[in-house]
């Protein structure tokens, strides 16, 4: 014990010189924690074989913590994955347009809520309501956090201790445990299940409709498909019928777009305009799927039920911020103007030529002298279009542990995510931005080389 006798006081580390630079860079408080949790540490694992480091590896070791209790949690990757939208990673990347407008209101004051031509409190919808009811033609719109928010918004407004009718073939999860049963039950909503887990015909909801009802609910199946002896009303009868009895249809889409999949090889994923010409008094959708913007819910429809929403009490605590509103606004300014393919970075993806994907590829391979480019599957996911895939062409690597390759990718700086293909290392140029492509040469070519 005499060895830890000779362990320096907390004031002769803050003595040293990198201890100075530390307390530049991180501030006293926390160097000063750093350094004696760092002695505390020394002391409770010391044995009598362990040689205690000197002053200036004390110091370096408190230095390692000051770094790791500072570093982001939150770091951009590289999406090598083929995925378009892909969940974990974020979803959607935002357009440069998007990326301007959050920087630029988010650096100083914003009308967010304030009337420049009356000088007083406004409100927020303004700055995306008048855009989405432009391109879906819906009377009112209504901008939420997400799309669960939305629904339970829609829910807990319309149909709190009411009954609302929904397909046993709808009733879904998705990704992170949301459940739609759920969200009806903490909304206060009494779910009315009809139909069996394949089939529902519009005589099932014609019986539950014989007592009163708060709405009839469809959920689009998102991430799913249920095939072979399947039945499902179509949305127009389903409106027809909701009208009949005086009560709203509400379309709840997931993902829901704006642009026709199918003009891109893709199975048809519903359209937020269909459905309201369908007949659907209230849509809702998320923004950072198909969308392409930030995470965002949006319900669009009739007027009144939108003022209904807009005047639950729940509605402010599921409300967007401006960061969400700028961006949002600027992704849809880009459908306005007929952009959307060009401007917005996963249709820029998922538009991309099997051709201009190969040239890519091939371009990787010659540049890390490494690999072959092989046919492949993208795929767009975020709970949308289940399994469609977009051709695409692939690096592939034969490495003789892939799995502890892939680690040594997700390592690199920036992190690499790319996946395992018949025991092979697979690398999918439609989902690497442009901008990445240097970093992910870089990286890519450390981890070989290492």
């Amino acid at each position: 014990m005499s060895e830890l006798r000779q362990l320096p006081s907390v004031e002769q580390l803050l003595q040293t010189h990198q201890a100075a630079e530390y307390i530049a860079a991180y501030g006293r408080p926390l160097t000063l924690e750093a350094l004696r949790l760092t002695l505390a540490e020394l002391r409770q694992k010391f044995n009598e074989q362990d040689t205690l480091p000197k002053k200036q590896g004390i110091v370096l070791l408190a230095g390692a913590k000051l770094s790791q209790w500072t570093a982001p949690s939150l770091i951009g990757v590289i999406n090598a994955s083929g995925v378009v939208l892909h969940t974990n990673l974020g979803r959607a990347p935002l357009s440069q347009a998007a990326l301007q407008a959050v920087q630029t209101t988010s650096r100083g004051y914003t009308n967010l809520e304030y009337s420049l031509v009356e000088g007083k409190r406004g409100t927020r919808s303004v700055h995306t309501e008048g855009l989405l009811t432009h391109l879906t033609g819906a009377e009112a719109a209504l901008v939420v956090n997400n799309n669960a928010a939305a629904l339970l918004l829609i829910l807990s407004a319309l149909a709190h201790r009411r009954r609302v009718i929904i397909s046993r073939t709808q009733l879904v999860e998705i990704g992170g445990g949301f459940r739609i049963p759920e969200v009806m039950a903490q909304s206060g909503a009494k779910l009315v299940e009809i139909g069996t887990t394949n089939q529902v015909h519009l005589s099932d909801y014609e019986a539950a409709l014989a007592e009163p009802a708060a709405l009839v609910l469809r959920a689009h199946h998102s991430n799913f498909r249920i095939i072979g002896f399947t039945s499902e009303p179509d949305l127009p009868d389903l409106a027809g019928l909701a009208h009949h009895n005086g009560i709203p249809l509400v379309d709840d889409l997931g993902s829901g777009s704006l642009l026709d999949t199918t003009h891109y090889g893709l199975g048809h994923e519903p359209m937020v305009q269909e459905s309201l010409k369908a007949g659907a008094d209230l849509v809702c959708f998320s923004g950072d799927k198909l969308l392409g913007g930030p995470q965002a819910g949006i319900i669009v429809g009739r007027g009144s039920l939108i003022t209904l929403l807009k005047k639950h009490p729940l509605a402010r605590a599921v409300r967007a911020d401006k960061l969400c509103i700028a961006a949002l606004s600027a992704t849809l300014i880009h459908y306005l103007k007929d952009e959307a393919e060009r401007q917005i970075p996963i249709w820029q993806m998922i538009s991309k030529t099997p051709e201009s994907l190969r040239a890519r590829a091939n371009h990787w391979a010659d540049v890390t002298g490494v690999g072959e480019v092989i046919p492949g599957s993208s795929t767009v996911g975020g709970g949308s279009l289940p399994e469609e895939t977009l051709p695409t062409f692939l690096l592939a690597l034969s490495v003789p542990q892939p799995n502890r390759f892939l680690n040594r990718l997700r390592q690199a700086h920036p992190p690499i995510i790319a996946r395992i293909q018949e025991d092979r290392v697979v690398l999918d140029p439609r989902t690497v931005l442009p901008e990445e492509e240097g970093a992910l040469l870089v990286g890519l070519q450390n981890v070989l080389s290492s």
